[in-house]
């Protein structure tokens, strides 16, 4: 009777987690089978191999695609991650920083589509042009579509949008340190920098694998804010793995090839990951 108690919890979630399971584990076969042929979405499915993923490695446009999304992850994973620590250091102990940490956070309640349109006018040539004409410089970039400087307004945009979510875990995690080193650090004359190197950086170590890893797997995905801004043109110089997947798949109705960068984009997302978790174990085990 004591087993039946214990087993008895999980078997509310067992219809939900084994419905869950059968969706996941069908839909990535399917896929997989998928990549290895030329299909439209209908009609018999042509099996052709391996020709999709060698088309991956030759066409000019899914390399540029490639392209695009390691720069994509280098940058919303240094970028907003770096950010979101120093903002929380700064704010931590700053006057009115409940006031800066709304503002700061603020863009994250506003959806990615939203951002996307905010953005856009704001790239558009009544928006910084206009601003900086104005300001007497005469700077005309057609900004989202001039390659490469289009992939660099929408990273702006993504960075804009996700930094003070960063900032807010970082402060969550500077709150729950102890004081006891920062005490230490004090009286044997550590300076604010080499207190936030050596102290403050290693203790916050489980926050920044946290903060990191959420981030690198949200770069390999970012589709909203590049398909409402650009929709990966000019000329699909701006595309992304992610963008790329859709384009082939749901518009040129080639789900084999969309299929197969699907399957790249996930052995990339788990290698990254694996790599990032492996690095990070090691270092505390070192540590």
């Amino acid at each position: 009777m004591s087993k039946l108690k214990k087993i008895f919890p999980y078997l509310y979630v067992l219809p939900a987690a084994s419905f869950i399971t059968v969706l996941f584990l069908y839909s990535a076969v399917f896929t997989l089978y998928i990549s290895f042929t030329n299909w439209k979405g209908y009609g018999q499915a042509e099996w052709v191999g391996l020709a999709n993923y060698i088309r991956f490695f030759q066409d000019p446009v899914l390399l540029t695609s490639f392209t695009n999304t390691i720069l994509w992850v280098v940058a919303t994973l240094l970028i907003p991650v770096g950010l979101g620590l120093i903002l929380s250091v700064v704010l931590q102990n700053m006057w009115g920083h409940a006031v800066f940490k709304n503002i700061f956070y603020l863009p994250y309640g506003i959806s990615l589509t939203i951002t996307a349109i905010i953005w856009g006018f704001l790239f558009s040539p009544l928006g910084i042009n206009s601003l900086l004409a104005e300001l007497g410089i005469h700077w005309k970039v057609d900004w989202l579509n001039t390659p490469p400087y289009n992939t660099y307004s929408m990273i702006m945009a993504s960075i804009w949008q996700s930094t003070g979510t960063n900032m807010i875990l970082f402060l969550v995690g500077l709150q729950s340190l102890p004081k006891d080193p920062f005490e230490a650090a004090m009286i044997d004359g550590a300076s604010r920098f080499r207190t936030f190197i050596s102290v403050t950086v290693p203790l916050l170590k489980p926050y920044t694998i946290v903060v990191a890893g959420m981030a690198l797997v949200n770069s390999f995905k970012v589709f909203d804010i590049i398909w409402v801004m650009t929709q990966g043109g000019p000329y699909r110089s701006s595309e992304t793995l992610a963008v790329t997947m859709y384009r082939e798949s749901f518009v040129l109705a080639n789900m084999g090839q969309g299929s197969a960068v699907s399957m790249l984009l996930t052995v990339m997302v788990f290698l990254f990951s694996w790599l990032y978790l492996r690095k990070t174990i090691q270092k505390g085990e070192d540590a």
